[in-house]
């Protein structure tokens, strides 16, 4: 097979590594790539937004696979353009990607099927969201509705920082347009779980559950990053996950 990684990031990295292992792939590109995928496949100079240019290059090396991994292309419909060119491609079209690409959408589904998610509210008046801040519980969770790179979550223990958020997020725009709606959610403490499944609508395979680490600082102290590794969670943890599951 011949496959097209679109990303050049340490998730596509990871993917393509693994890939490189199956005796299936007997050539693999990946676009734009970088140094560390440039070991394992050959890295071609396109971005992951320039869809155009990413099916004409599937179509004229014959890619078999394409594997499209950050999340920006992803929902902006990146597998959409693949497909509709009679391209394969593994990710979710633009319709599914919403989950990840608008919090707000995602929330109101999870209220929507009675799926447990934390009390919140959404916002795209900043002056409505400082007004809600007046009366609401503190700790509080700012997030941006719309993709930050992991980054567009505050957790602010006063109203001060509260309001110094919607600030930051609405109004100053530190992730751009990502910040024009907030949702502003309960503070939940406890452990964190990641449980990510390969699903074709039909079909579920639910990998092991991983705990990621995202606080910079020691203790978790510092601002969201956009993920600094992650880490298996112990086996009484992995019981009770599977016993949700």
């Amino acid at each position: 097979m011949k496959i097209l990684i679109v990303g050049g990031g340490g998730r596509e990295h990871a993917i393509a590594w693994k890939l490189a292992k199956s005796p299936k792939v007997e050539k693999m590109y990946c676009a734009p790539g970088n140094a560390g995928i440039a070991e394992v496949a050959e890295c071609v100079n396109i971005g992951v937004m320039e869809f155009d240019k990413l099916v004409a290059f599937a179509k004229e090396h014959e890619i078999d696979l394409t594997v499209v991994a950050p999340d920006d292309p992803l929902a902006a419909g990146a597998v959409d353009a693949f497909e509709a060119a009679g391209l394969r491609a593994f990710g979710p079209r633009a319709n599914a990607a919403i989950l990840e690409g608008s919090k707000a959408f995602s929330k109101d589904l999870m209220k929507k099927y009675g799926i447990p998610t934390a009390a919140y509210e959404t916002f795209n008046d900043p002056e409505k969201a400082l007004a809600y801040l007046e009366t609401a519980k503190m700790p509080i969770v700012l997030k941006a509705d719309g993709l930050a790179l992991g980054k567009g979550v505050l957790i602010c223990k006063d109203l001060e920082e509260a309001k110094a958020g919607v600030k930051t997020l609405m109004m100053d725009k530190q992730f751009g347009s990502a910040g024009d709606e907030i949702v502003i959610e309960e503070f939940m403490t406890g452990r964190e779980v990641s449980v990510l499944s390969f699903v074709d609508g039909k079909t579920i395979k639910i990998m092991t559950s991983a705990q990621d680490h995202k606080r910079a600082k020691d203790g978790d102290q510092g601002l969201n990053t956009g993920g600094m590794g992650a880490s298996k969670l112990s086996y009484s943890y992995i019981k009770i996950v599977s016993y949700l599951f």
